[in-house]
């Protein structure tokens, strides 16, 4: 049912179409039928009799009826084909709209690797389905009664061999069907794990090969692609019985049909050319069940791929998504935390416990702590990547809840902690987050990321292409270029997650000073490892085991915090330090 409903719903903006694939596919049919009638005229009325004139008239209108059969079947195909293209784009559309608007938990249950496979394998799988239906769905059930009716006309004392030769080969199609859903639903798992081996091989390629893990890595897609190929081998074992044995159904009719309608011809109950006629409706009813099979074949595969769809259409996300945004959009960019606690799904204890703090505008806040304190999902939380389970985090006094997507990109930029860039142009990533933005203005945020150097020495300057991931530069170019991206973006609340660690510290610090004068008047959240990022910070909190254990400044904190000593300690001396 999922299907059913699936695929008239998408069908509806189309339905114009659809009534041309009808119209098309029934007259096309009906000129198909026709012909085997007219050739029983022209043998035995015509070369039977001698009468000339009758054969040429006849096979004049045999002729029409051919060019008729050919251009409307010709015609319904194009539109099946257009309307089945057009299903399989609004699919995949809405299938990405969906997933972008799921959160990060959303995403995190399904997995990046089933997604895609939904996202492309399902959708052509349901794709294919719809263009055998539009061109099959009407001519396979008019070519079967339609046949029946003709056939019978011809000679009804032959009629057993159609009631035998159809349910016979609707048995053994139901039969295979049945054998070959469960594979289905299989084939479509293995390709989401091999699709997840594969991806996460060539994004950890370097990894890899820094490990030289290749013949072990090998092992794990050749593992994957022998499960999907044992399906494949099971089902197309069952494919390479079918059409044999509907061969031999063709064949077995034929001969019986030559057989038993000869011994009619020589009694004189039957002429050749109502032999013949029979014949060719026979095998139209054939054929035509045929065709309904292989559509049927693809049924099972599009259910199961149907309702993987309909899985991720059907999911809520896990953010509400305000029904009324809130009117007044916060424009000096005050962040305060109260009492927020926050735990991803399955964990055994929070990530984040009753934290509370308030980052000013015009000041700089900095997060320091061991890895795994909570830094980065504190960070993650103020542009609503998650939403905090208990407590609340607001922007001038209004919760991030009660604003919508776009409100909140245009008030928060996020450099991540691990950088990324999209395929295109270095200039066409700097506009990600504002894409009226001017040359000048790109130039002056890459001379403050401290990119302006390397962009410039590039060949096309700032129509250099960037490959996805930003792979064909190095680390620090591409983090430069994502603090460039976030400076164009103009933000009212700056988000540095560990965003200068790929840089010296000659560059950190010019980049800081810069950094200072482009975002005063901003909010500005800093999360280091490095002491040196963050000692002029106007506050910094010390997080350990997701609480915040001190604050102050860095002076402040040398004297109160035993943890905050630690980590300067673990990087230099104090007294290099205070």
């Amino acid at each position: 049912m999922q299907l059913v409903r699936l695929i008239l719903h998408h069908l509806k903006p189309y339905t114009g179409w659809v009534v041309a694939v009808v119209v098309f596919q029934f007259v096309s049919t009906l000129a198909a039928l026709y012909l085997p009638s007219l050739n029983a005229q022209i043998i035995d009325k015509g070369v039977s009799t001698g009468d000339t004139d009758f054969i040429w008239s006849t096979g004049m209108t045999m002729i029409v009826a051919c060019l008729v059969q050919v251009v409307t079947a010709i015609a319904g195909i194009y539109f099946g084909a257009r309307v089945a293209m057009a299903v399989g784009r609004d699919l995949r559309r809405e299938i990405y709209r969906k997933v972008d608007s799921l959160g990060a938990i959303d995403v995190a249950k399904f997995g990046t690797a089933t997604l895609i496979t939904r996202g492309t394998n399902d959708v052509q799988q349901v794709q294919m389905l719809v263009l055998m239906m539009l061109n099959f769905m009407v001519s396979t059930p008019i070519m079967c009664i339609g046949g029946i009716i003709f056939a019978l006309r011809e000679d009804a004392g032959l009629s057993w061999l159609v009631w035998v030769s159809v349910p016979l080969l609707f048995i053994i199609v139901g039969f295979l069907v049945f054998l070959l859903l469960p594979l289905f639903r299989l084939m479509q798992d293995r390709i989401d794990g091999i699709n997840s081996v594969l991806r996460e091989q060539i994004m950890g390629i370097r990894v890899v090969r820094a490990f030289v893990r290749e013949p072990f890595e090998s092992e794990r897609y050749q593992r994957a692609n022998e499960a999907i190929t044992v399906v494949s081998i099971k089902v197309g074992n069952i494919f390479v019985l079918m059409f044999p044995v509907i061969t031999m159904v063709l064949h077995l009719a034929t001969a019986a049909v030559l057989w038993f309608g000869g011994q009619r011809v020589d009694a004189g109950e039957i002429q050749v050319g109502s032999l013949t006629a029979f014949l060719q409706y026979l095998l139209q009813i054939l054929t035509a069940v045929m065709m309904g099979v292989f559509m049927v074949m693809m049924i099972p595969r599009a259910v199961v791929c149907a309702e993987r769809i309909t899985e991720v259409l059907s999911t809520d996300p896990s953010m509400a998504v305000p029904a009324q945004p809130a009117p007044r959009v916060p424009t000096a960019g005050r962040v305060e935390f109260t009492d927020v606690t926050f735990g991803y799904p399955g964990a055994e204890r929070p990530v984040l416990d009753r934290v509370s703090f308030v980052a000013e505008p015009g000041k700089t806040t900095a997060i320091v702590g061991s890895t795994g304190a909570g830094k980065t999902t504190m960070l993650n939380l103020i542009p609503r990547l998650y939403d905090a389970q208990a407590g609340s985090i607001t922007i001038d006094g209004i919760p991030v809840a009660g604003l919508d997507r776009r409100q909140i990109a245009h008030l928060v930029g996020l450099v991540p902690q691990k950088p990324y860039l999209f395929s295109g142009t270095i200039a066409s990533n700097l506009r990600f987050g504002r894409p009226d933005a001017t040359d000048d203005d790109l130039w002056r945020a890459l001379r403050v990321a401290q990119g302006e150097d390397f962009v410039r020495a590039k060949e096309k300057g700032l129509g250099d292409p960037i490959s996805q991931g930003g792979t064909n530069v190095s680390g620090g170019q591409r983090q430069r270029l994502c603090i460039a991206r976030a400076l164009v973006a103009d933000p009212q609340v700056y988000l540095f997650d560990d965003s200068f660690s790929a840089l010296d510290v000659a560059t950190d610090a010019r980049l800081r000073e810069a950094l200072f004068q482009a975002t005063q008047g901003a909010t500005v959240i800093i999360v280091a490892q490095r002491i040196s990022t963050i000692r002029s910070a106007d506050q910094i909190l010390v997080v350990n085991d997701g609480a915040i254990v001190a604050r102050g400044t860095h002076d402040e904190l040398l004297d109160e915090s035993e943890t905050y000593r630690e980590i300067v300690g673990s990087q230099m001396s104090i007294e290099g330090v205070a």
